[in-house]
């Protein structure tokens, strides 16, 4: 009877929940203990994967429904286990996904078009959603916090393949570069600092911040959006800009500063806690002949020293690349599809094609000759590779891919953790499935849930 009374107060809370917004009757398509979940949720959820590009697929609702069963069950401890959020993190999260959504859609009008609304509407619409999947995700990193894996379990793992079915690994290459970036002297800087000082006096005189950093801004992610970054955190962004962005007061704006991006000036919209959200215009600098050749004689000096063993590569990477996210490293480049394990084995068929080209006909050991170059960004510079190891392909064993075998040894353990935490959540919490949703392969195990059984 006390079950009874709380679903049919659920269901009257969601009548209430829909007469405010649309004086429609929504539909409860889901109970999880005290919770419920909507059709206009599964809706919403289902928009989103239409406006980034997604056939319509029907069987995509029952996935989404999984998730949020999933989600409510963890947000449920999450509130018993006071697992929180910041609320500038969720601010930055709904800014990230509209950006994305907006730039996907083709612009804010055609994205607004396809949802029916305005962006400030529909971004009070999803926040509570995102906050609640980032409480969920929090929650679920505090399950899993303390798996670890042994050298027996790893080794246990390994043993469960027939070795018939053990996968095949492909070629794989660990290759460092060093690169050397043009860099302008400060009478050619002086241009540009000039022209970014010079739309920071137009604002002040009176001029639309946001239209003239979508007219001149040259950050493609934030130009569109009039220079707005959305909310950030001390270690986002360059040091120089944290440290004009934390020293304002709201309201207030910036002198222009150089980072490694080029010049800036900002002004902080809002402030919140640890977070603060700015926007900014950025003028970036372009290469001159003559930075050019300064940085082709530097890099041709480098590549000298460290062909002739003067110099060891790692330690001159360390010392003069301009590769901030190789020379750290010894200039040794990371597999971007798996950098949680920082490992430096490539798979060849995970490289830049043009990388592939270069390293293709090198011998281990070796080294290509310094060479122009452009990268992600659309900035010019040189650079020359050193091809450490090569490995034919072969099927997966320990001695060559204990890393690797590791690492899906411990992803099996963390999913092993969550399954048995979900099954036991299951089996202790209140779940109704609506009807339409009981033919869904993936929600068998909701659907069969022992709480619900007769009901």
């Amino acid at each position: 009877m006390k079950r009874f009374s709380v679903l049919v107060s659920l269901i009257l809370m969601s009548v209430l929940y829909s007469f405010a917004q649309n004086k429609t009757l929504d539909k409860v398509v889901a109970v999880v203990g005290d919770n419920i979940i909507l059709k206009s949720e599964i809706d919403q959820q289902y928009a989103q994967y239409l406006v980034q590009g997604n056939k319509p697929d029907e069987a995509t609702k029952c996935i989404m429904l999984q998730n949020m069963l999933s989600q409510k069950l963890l947000t449920q401890q999450a509130v018993l286990d006071s697992v929180v959020v910041e609320e500038g993190d969720v601010d930055s999260e709904v800014d990230r996904r509209m950006r994305v959504m907006t730039s996907r859609a083709g612009g804010q009008d055609k994205l607004e078009e396809f949802l029916g609304r305005s962006i400030i509407q529909y971004k009070d619409e999803i926040r509570i959603e995102i906050k609640e999947q980032l409480v969920a995700q929090k929650m679920q990193s505090t399950i899993t916090e303390k798996v670890e894996v042994t050298p027996l379990e790893v080794k246990r793992f390994y043993d469960t393949f027939p070795k018939d079915s053990l996968p095949s690994i492909n070629t794989e290459v660990e290759i460092g570069e060093i690169v050397v970036y043009p860099e302008l002297n400060k009478i050619e800087k002086e241009f540009y600092k000039d022209k970014a000082e010079a739309l920071r006096l137009r604002v002040k005189t009176g001029d639309n911040f946001a239209t003239l950093a979508r007219l001149y801004s040259q950050d493609p992610g934030s130009a569109r959006e009039g220079g707005d970054l959305g909310f950030f955190d001390r270690q986002t962004m360059a040091k120089e800009f944290t440290s004009w962005a934390f020293k304002l007061k709201q309201g207030e704006m910036s002198p222009v500063f150089e980072t490694e991006f080029g010049f800036h000036f900002l002004d902080v919209t809002e402030r919140r806690g640890e977070q603060v959200r700015a926007r900014h215009i950025l003028i970036i600098p372009e290469n001159t002949p003559a930075s050019l050749d300064r940085a082709a004689v530097e890099i041709d000096s480098t590549y000298k020293k460290v062909i002739a063993g003067k110099l060891d590569f790692n330690a001159a990477a360390s010392l003069f690349s301009d590769n901030n996210e190789t020379k750290y490293n010894g200039g040794m480049m990371l597999d971007s599809e798996n950098q949680s394990s920082r490992t430096t084995r490539i798979p060849t068929d995970r490289l830049d094609p043009k990388v592939f080209l270069i390293i293709d006909t090198m011998k281990v050991g070796s080294y290509s000759k310094p060479d122009l170059f452009t990268d992600a960004r659309g900035k010019m510079g040189y650079k020359f590779l050193y091809l450490k190891s090569k490995t034919a392909p072969h099927l997966a064993n320990l001695e060559q891919d204990l890393p690797k075998i590791k690492d899906a040894a411990y992803e099996d353990k963390i999913n092993k953790t969550v399954a048995q935490w979900f099954e036991k959540r299951r089996k202790a919490t209140y779940i109704k499935i609506d009807s339409q949703y009981t033919s869904c392969e993936i929600l068998k195990d909701w659907i069969t849930n022992p709480q619900t059984a007769g009901k």
